[in-house]
């Protein structure tokens, strides 16, 4: 096996190979753009490109020293951790954070192939370990009869009061997009990335084809308005639909264009070939109630998804003295985001 940065006349096979849209060379270009060193490296078989991954290097202000992170990339074997552990040694890391794609089970008994270096559980996960998936090679009727009779309710309310979901690529859908994205931030008191982060995305993931973005109108009685009531962005990326960012107005809840919006997007999955609708996390089986994400938790289960467990989220440690004291200014920082978030009307 051979590790190398591949060539640009790769970019097509290695964006087949890899296991999710934000390893895809796509989202390398955006994050570089934003600022963010992302370091490629393709997999090989002799000259034959096999997989692939790619990470992105965080600085830490005032420090020289930086952090690692590898997202949804390959189950990690001891060719992959001993090339994290150079990258990390020439970038000065404190540690790389290592979140595979891969589900827990059947894998249950896996051991990272590591020496000479320590690699612990993550007290900081940025992803979930846990996701809903839907199978889209079941049939609609199939699909629908599968959800939770409320959400099946749901859908039928937002049609009868005429909700429409359409797919809108232009410009100006994005900024509704936008308007809505801040507009739910706030009324959900979450910490979020700015505007730049996802002109960037967009602009990055559009042209190839891997994002889409659907918005659901609504028109009052007696009015000509058409009032977006809901937006989501969503990832089209081998075989596979993925639900990274919605939004949703605060008007019209009581429509429930979210629930419409969500059996579209299973629809338009369907009809572009998607094999599974991967819903970008959730709790876990036993969810507590007063968890801040309980609710979308409970939206997501409505339509009656498998819930997987994914391995984890890892931290390969390269200067151990310094890794406690970076995970105590962790704590602190997201205690005043929270905080900050709070104050928000």
């Amino acid at each position: 096996m051979i590790i190398k940065q591949p060539t640009e006349n790769e970019k097509s096979q290695y964006d087949k190979l890899v296991p999710h849209p934000i390893q895809s060379w796509e989202w390398g270009e955006f994050r570089w753009k934003t600022g963010i060193k992302v370091i490629r490296r393709g997999i090989y078989q002799g000259r034959n490109l096999v997989s692939g991954f790619q990470l992105t290097i965080h600085p830490l202000p005032f420090s020289g020293l930086t952090i690692g992170y590898l997202p949804k990339g390959p189950l990690p074997n001891k060719s992959i951790i001993d090339e994290l552990v150079k990258i990390g040694k020439a970038e000065n890391c404190i540690f790389i954070k290592i979140e595979p794609n891969s589900k827990k089970f059947p894998i249950s008994n896996f051991q990272f192939p590591i020496s000479n270096t320590k690699l612990v559980k993550s007290p900081h996960p940025l992803f979930t370990p846990y996701t809903f998936e839907i199978d889209l090679t079941k049939s609609e009727e199939e699909l629908m009869a599968k959800m939770k009779e409320k959400t099946r309710y749901n859908i039928r309310l937002a049609q009868r009061h005429g909700v429409k979901v359409v797919e809108d690529n232009s410009n100006q859908a994005f900024e509704t997009y936008l308007k809505l994205y801040w507009e739910t931030c706030r009324r959900q008191k979450f910490y979020a990335h700015d505007e730049k982060y996802h002109q960037l995305m967009w602009q990055a993931l559009k042209p190839s084809g891997i994002a889409h973005l659907l918005i659901a109108y609504y028109s009052p009685p007696k009015t000509n308005n058409s009032l977006p009531l809901a937006a989501w962005i969503l990832f089209l990326f081998n075989d596979v639909l993925y639900y990274p960012y919605g939004a949703s107005s605060s008007e019209y809840r009581n429509l429930m264009a979210s629930n419409l919006m969500m059996w579209e997007a299973i629809r338009f999955g369907k009809t572009h070939g998607a094999k599974t609708f991967d819903l970008w996390g959730s709790l876990g089986p036993t969810p507590n109630p007063k968890d801040p994400w309980y609710g979308f938790h409970r939206f997501k289960e409505g339509y009656s998804g498998k819930l997987v467990e994914l391995i984890g989220s890892y931290d390969l440690i390269l200067k151990p003295l310094i890794y406690p004291l970076y995970n105590l200014a962790q704590d602190l920082r997201w205690l005043v985001l929270k905080l900050k978030a709070q104050r928000w009307t």
